[in-house]
């Protein structure tokens, strides 16, 4: 085992271990040691595909076995939304640190449990939003800062993608049980804008468009946070792949184009004021999942507190479930 590294279980051989595999081994103070799936084979070969180089991985054809594994300090759970409270709180009960991909859980009374669970095994726990850790949008919170657009006023976020027939899993289970686009990207839509408004959101309402399953294939809605100060987010499976975000206020907007990077591709952030000024710049390719995996991992060996909160998991929940009720009864809700 490599000293003054964080060594590292994967529960599940989920697709998005394309981008954190890889991470988790490109890490600097990250070493991956397991990797589990409850399907025959599936985890040696998650393996073999995005990190053939590696070795001394151990492969486990059973999740509690990796839970097990003494020589596993945190654990990534990337498995279906619905189960993420249930392994997460066996994860802790075992004394793993896990970073919990997006969403956290379905309900804020899980993450409740899973808050609680944590301090009483004295373990770190943290959200997988990925490109909350890219460096563009600290650059987009220092022109924010700057007084440049002046007071923001109104934030929008647009996240979609063509569902393809890979992807249809998706829509395979209702809302309730964590399919349907809210729950897929839509909580990239909530949480890239609640992180420019100084409260949370008092009233939502939402509309959908539903699969036969349940499943909503698209949502948009707006969220009032209160002095005439409102988000609008738009999420969908039948519209071509967008990931980015507007911030509007009293003296012009910035725009951040992709959200969702890729290792290699170029940030781009644009801007214009009433008084007739435009920039755009271009900014160095940063890996946002390396940068996620690092940060937790720093948080775990020496101490210190997550970025990304437990009382900021329960607040997207809460504005996601809130949505996801006004769109099912065709009113606003309050939170």
């Amino acid at each position: 085992m490599e000293t003054g590294k964080l060594r590292w279980g994967i529960l599940g051989a989920a697709r998005v271990n394309e981008r954190l595999l890889p991470a988790i081994v490109e890490a600097s103070n990250s070493q991956l040691v397991a990797i589990a799936s409850r399907r025959a084979g599936a985890a040696a070969e998650t393996l073999k595909k995005y990190a053939p180089q590696q070795t001394g991985v151990r492969t486990y054809d059973d999740m509690q076995a990796l839970l097990d594994d003494a020589q596993v300090q945190a654990v990534y759970l990337p498995m279906a939304n619905e189960e993420h409270a249930e392994w997460a709180l066996k994860a802790i009960a075992c004394g793993k640190h896990v970073l919990i991909e997006k969403p956290m859980a379905l309900t804020v009374a899980d993450i409740s449990a899973i808050e609680a669970a944590a301090t009483k095994h004295n373990v770190k726990v943290m959200e997988g939003f990925m490109y909350h850790f890219h460096p563009q949008h600290a650059r987009v919170r220092e022109l924010v800062d700057s007084g440049l657009i002046g007071d923001i006023r109104y934030v929008k976020t647009s996240y979609s993608f063509m569902m393809r027939p890979a992807r249809m899993y998706r829509l395979g289970r209702g809302t309730a049980d964590g399919g349907g686009a809210m729950w897929d990207i839509g909580p990239y839509a909530i949480h890239s804008m609640r992180m420019w408004f100084d409260n949370e959101p008092l009233t939502v309402m939402a509309m959908a468009k539903y699969a036969d399953t349940g499943a909503d294939i698209a949502t948009s809605g707006m969220l009032d946070f209160g002095d005439g100060k409102r988000g609008h987010f738009e999420t969908s499976f039948e519209c071509s792949r967008r990931s980015e975000y507007d911030i509007t206020g009293t003296k012009g907007s910035i725009k951040c184009h992709t959200v969702w990077q890729l290792p290699g591709d170029v940030p781009v952030i644009s801007w214009f004021t009433d008084d007739g000024r435009r920039g755009q710049e271009q900014l160095i390719p940063a890996n946002h999942f390396v940068l996620e995996i690092e940060h937790f991992s720093d948080c775990v060996l020496n101490n210190k507190a997550p970025l990304l909160t437990m009382a900021d998991a329960k607040a997207n929940c809460r504005a996601i479930d809130a949505l996801l009720e006004s769109a099912k009864q065709g009113k606003a809700v309050k939170l």
